[in-house]
Parts: C-alpha cells; structure tokens; sequence
C-alpha cells in the first residue's frame, strides 16, 4: 500500500519531473484533486499512481501515439535544494502589505528555485535574418496557393537547431547524479521542447513546454506538421502527460513580446534550451526611410542564446553550434535547397551574397543603367522559359529543375536588389517596380498551374495581345462565387456520371475521363463563353478517353442513348450506331446557354485512329463558314472549331502536324481553333 506523500514531496517531485511545466500540471492536479473527472483519462491514471492513490492499470493496447513511450517514467534525478532556516519575518513599512504566493505563482518560483541547482552559461550570437525572410516567403506563396498552412519563422529557426544538433550531438545530452556519482546522460532521439504562451479563461497566461518527440529523425514537412499539433493541443488545453515527458532540447521565442535577448532558466534534467529575441533592425538604423535600409542593404537580425548546463557543455561547444546554426540560416550546407525539397517546393531558394550597388561602389550612372538591363533581361527570360517550371504536373510524377536563366545571380542581381525599384516598361500596369514584385508578377504569370508559351511567335501584335489577356497587366480577380458553383458542379457531374458507369456496367469498356474531370468543366464554360461572344456553332473533334462524359455533360445528349449502348441494343433514335462501339459514335445538339442564347454542337464520329478526325473537324467548319460567308463577312467567329488530344497522341501522330501545317493556308484556315491537350500521364 503506497503511502499518501506530503505536499512538500509533491511540490519537489512537480519541480523534478516536470521543470518549467510544473505550474501547469499544479493546476491539473488541483482541478484533479477538486473533481477527478475534470481530467483526461491520461492525467488521472498518471495523479493516481503519482499520489499514491489505488492503482489504475494502462489498457492492454496503448493508442498508436503511445506506443514509443518507455515503460516506466524515469524523472532525473536532481539534489533537493538544501535546507534553509526560514528568514525572520521583516517589518512591513508604511503602504507594504504581504500577500502570500500561491498556486501556479508558486509553482513558478519553486521552478525556479530548483534552476539554481544547475550551474549555466549563455552564448550569445547576432545574425542577420534577411535570407530567412525572403525563403520564407517563397515557401509561404508556394503553400498559400496549395491551401496549406504557413511555415513561420520558428519552425524554419527550430528546424536549423535541430540540423545543427546532429553535428553536436553531446548537446543533447544530460547531467545526471544519481548513485553518487555524476554522469553523462547520452541520448539518441531529441525530443524537442518548444515553449508555448497559453492564454486562461481568465485572460491569465502560463507557459508550457511540451516537446515533439523523436524531431530530429523527421523531414521539415513532418516536423511542421508536428509541431503545429503541440502547439494547437496546447492553446485548447489538451496536453497530456505523454507532451512533457523527456524534453532533452527546447526552443523558446520571447521575440514575440519585444525582448531583444533573454537568458532563459535551465531545469534540471536538461542540458540545453535555446531562445530567439525579437526580428528588428539595430537601434541605430531604426529612424531610417525603407528606401534608405534598402540602399545600405541593411538587414533585421535576431539575438540567439545558448544557454547550457556548465558541467557537460563547454563555452566552445555553445559558440561553434551557434555559429553553425547562423551558417545555416545563411544558407550554407545546402540548407534551403534541403528545405525546399522536404516541402515539395521545386522552386530555387534565394542564396546570400555581398552587395553590389552601382550608387555606393562608386560606378556612376553607367552601373545603374547596366543593372537596370540585367532586370529587363530577367523579365524577358520568364516570358521566355517560365512555362518550363510551370506547376502543371499535380502527380509530381517528373521532378521539375529549375533553369538558370531565371535566377538572380545569372544576371548579377541579389536578395539586397529585391526592395530596390526598377523600370518595367508597364508591367503590371506601373512603370516603375520594386524587384521582389516584378519577380511576383512573372512567376504568378508564367510559373503558376498555367505555362504559357508565345515569344516564338513573328508577329509583335499576336505577342502583345496574348501578353495582355495572360494578366500581365493586373493582378487576375477571384472567381465569382456563381462561376465556383458551376464549375463545381459540372466536377461533380463528370465524377458521378463515371461512378455509375463503373458500378452499374462493371468490366465494359468506356475510356473513362476520371482523373482528368476538370476537362469537363473547361468544355463547358468553352460553351459557355462562346456562345455570350456570338458564335452560333461548336464542332468538337474527341478522343476515345472521356468521349461518353462529353456527350452526356457538354453536349448534352440523350444518356439513353449511351446506356442502350451500354445494355447491347440499338435507341430507336439512333439507328445509325449499330455497328459501331460507342466510344467511336457522334452526336449533334442544340444547347441553351446561361445567357439564354442558343448554341449548336456537332461531334463527329471518329475510329480507332483518333487524330483522323482532325481534318474531318477543320473540314466541317470551314464548310460551315463558306455556307455563312456569302450572306454574313464576320463567318469567321460563327463557326468555332474545338480538338481534343491525348498527351501522347498530340505528341507522336504526324497528322497533328500536318493539319497545324495546313491550318494557315488560304484555302484550309478557319480562322482560329481551340486545341485541348489532356494531359493524363497514362499516355500509351
């Protein structure tokens, strides 16, 4: 039977085995000892074994997030602080009143109390964060547009320590004494602490560290994910006892407050906590004008503090690993490039470099103008080859490598040039640009979900015109939410149509569209859109791959049809479809459009040979045209032809070739078609 232990046990075991978290767990275990419910299953069995209470035994399986925890707890051991005779009780002085300390409050100076047992040092580095900056940027664009949460600088500073940590590994370890002889606690994982501000319902805030376990052996991604999960737990208070147990490293951030550099305490048990002031320009240039900063290439930087446990941590090892720690951050070690991978950014991450500025370095005018060139060739490269790193591959089936003519330092150009302003001869509808937004505007254009491709054309008109409706002049409006619901639900139409199909005719034949449903949605505003600019008639040359869809969501064609197809009959409507397979047949409908317009669509039949139909296309329009040309001149944007290609077929049939040969001569043109390149990736 475990005895009941006296408040003065509880309070030293608090200290021991939860350090800096002890306040937070005082106050569990005073709601506990209130209402044992008011706990989570985990605290309470950890309070009843802790306090000596009847034992609760752990289920048979533990959850799957539990399952690396060890057996048993093993606190380190700390000696308890030695006894001191209790101060006589001064006299209070006029307008003095003594107020006892009590809960958390006291918890907090107990913990610190106990910190007095560890002898520490602190080393402390300034680094310029400038290139963090500007890469975090990138990642942050890069996730914005995946719908994904923001990596903050913590993360990225956090994931630099525990980098730096593999090449000192003996920080990570421990001072422990017990048996009476002091001794190094080697560890292999590092469980990483990181300090989080969590505000009460009474508008109070405490600090707790729980840590994520086993960091250094994730990617960043992982880590990310991992560290957002603490942090999130513990701002809706749902830590449990699993958090704070082994912290070997932490992490804390009193930049948030203000505070240029904090010494932070060091708990028993733990040989190493690192702490990040706050990101801000030295005192001396804090009056200066943005434009200013900009010139001198001045940068914010951040205070690190290393503060360790003195017996096991030499001064020596504190200042190489912060040294190491502001290699990194400056890029060096392939550290960015190693990022970026880990998140599946394929983008090339800024690199650190000295400053070159013509106005400084004395080069006069001519160094401006030179610099000035190298931005206007930097824009006319991504109009060039941005569509090669173009995010068109949502399977990242084929890595994409960057190209070295859209990086900076081809042109001579650096991170300290991205706030300065350059002409852009109407970019964006201004003249004149700062570089970071110019590089913004080129990537959103050409390196975004749309590669597009034009400088190769000869006439200055067509380039001008297609660079004007690609939204180099302005940044593109959302989608009206009407248009998201159309769009939605034609996506929704195309992968339902495909789910019965599969379901009900299980094992026929059907060249399914799935996986490539948003070609439904692209036909059907193509209809859309065209019918609103006056043309009257639609012809659609398909492939086999998504020809039953088109028919049954685009068209608009009878599904009756294609399902006798589908049963081995013939719709009495439709004689003509005997003999032949359904993913070869035609279709001819006249569809009412969201404008109240009327359009009309035509499908020719096409064989097994797919891209035989793309004269037969070219040939029914121009036809059509010739029939409108007599009475109406503008025939031209009548009669619209629209070709739909594999990628693979596209690619490798030469009558694709031949019909673009034949497409500009006076007797074959159509005065413009629409090609449509499904890019599938199972191209055969």
């Amino acid at each position: 039977m475990a005895t009941t232990k006296t408040d003065v046990d509880l309070t030293q075991e608090l200290v021991t085995e939860f350090g800096e978290n002890a306040s937070y767990v005082a106050e569990l275990l005073a709601r506990y000892r209130t209402n044992p419910a008011g706990v989570d299953e985990d605290w309470q069995a950890f309070f009843r074994e802790w306090l000596g209470e009847a034992a609760a035994e752990r289920p048979a399986a533990a959850p799957a997030e539990e399952q690396d925890r060890p057996p048993e707890r093993t606190a380190p051991a700390a000696a308890p602080p030695q006894a001191v005779e209790p101060a006589a009780e001064r006299k209070l002085r006029e307008g003095e009143e003594r107020q006892p300390i009590r809960g958390a409050a006291l918890r907090i100076a107990q913990n610190m109390e106990a910190s007095l047992l560890v002898p520490t040092a602190t080393s402390q580095r300034q680094i310029p964060i400038k290139l963090l900056d500007e890469n975090r940027r990138l990642i942050n664009e890069y996730r914005a547009g995946h719908d994904l949460r923001k990596v903050s600088f913590t993360h990225l500073i956090a994931w630099a320590v525990l980098q730096a940590l593999k090449t000192f590994p003996r920080l990570n370890d421990a001072y422990d004494a017990t048996g009476g002889t002091p001794a190094r606690l080697r560890r292999e994982k590092i469980n990483f602490g990181l300090a989080v501000d969590v505000e009460k319902a009474d508008g109070t805030r405490s600090l707790v560290v729980p840590n994520v376990k086993g960091a250094d052996a994730m990617t960043l991604a992982q880590y990310v994910d991992a560290s957002d999960d603490v942090v999130s737990r513990s701002r809706a208070g749902k830590l449990t006892v699993f958090d704070f147990e082994g912290t070997t490293v932490s992490l804390t951030n009193p930049g948030t407050l203000g505070t240029t550099a904090s010494v932070p305490r060091l708990m028993p048990g733990q040989g190493l906590i690192v702490a990040t002031g706050a990101i801000e320009y030295a005192g001396e240039f804090r009056a200066m004008s943005p434009e200013a900063l900009s010139q001198l290439a001045v940068s914010k930087t951040v205070t690190f503090t290393s503060t360790y446990d003195h017996r096991i941590i030499q001064g020596a090892e504190s200042g190489a690993f912060l040294g190491l720690i502001e290699e990194l951050l400056l890029g060096k070690h392939d550290f960015y490039e190693k990022a970026f991978a880990d998140l599946g950014i394929f983008q090339k991450p800024f690199h650190w470099a000295v400053d070159v500025n013509p106005a400084l370095a004395g080069e006069g005018r001519s160094g401006e103008i030179a610099k000035q060139a190298r931005v206007l060739e930097l824009i006319n490269a991504y109009r060039v080859r941005g569509h090669l790193i173009a995010d068109i591959d949502p399977l990242r089936m084929i890595a994409l490598q960057t190209h070295p003519e859209l990086d900076l330092e081809t042109y001579g150009l650096t991170i300290w040039d991205l706030d300065r302003s350059f002409w852009t001869g109407g970019l964006a509808g201004g003249d004149q640009m700062p570089l970071r937004d110019i590089i913004a505007v080129m990537r959103r254009v050409y390196c975004g979900r749309v590669g597009t491709e034009y400088r190769h054309i000869s006439s200055p008109t067509e380039k001008y015109w297609i660079r004007k409706h690609i939204a180099e002049a302005a940044e593109p409006k959302p989608l009206p939410a009407e248009l998201r619901k159309a769009i939605l639900a034609k996506l929704v139409a195309a992968e339902s149509f495909e789910k019965f199909l599969g379901t009900r005719f299980l094992g026929q034949r059907r060249y399914s569209i799935e996986g490539c449903e948003t070609a439904i949605a692209l036909l059907d505003r193509l209809v859309e859109g065209a019918a609103a600019r006056g043309v009257e008639e639609v012809t659609m040359g398909l492939t086999h791959r998504g020809r039953l869809n088109i028919l049954a969501n685009v068209v608009g064609n009878s599904t009756e049809r294609l399902f006798s197809a589908f049963e081995g009959t013939v719709h009495p409507d439709f004689p003509a479809d005997e003999g032949d397979v359904k993913y070869h047949q035609g279709a001819k409908a006249t569809r009412k459009t969201e404008s109240g317009r009327e359009i009309k669509i035509s499908v020719p039949s096409n064989p097994s040979h797919l891209e035989a139909v793309d004269p037969v296309v070219e040939g029914i329009a121009r036809a059509k045209q010739d029939h409108l040309r007599v009475p109406r001149p503008d025939s031209w944007a009548r009669v619209l032809p629209v070709l739909l290609h594999g990628d693979a077929a596209f690619a490798g049939q030469g009558m694709v070739a031949e019909v673009f040969n034949l497409s500009q001569l006076t007797g074959y043109r159509t005065g413009g078609t629409i090609h449509l390149v499904v890019n599938n990736q199972i191209g055969f």
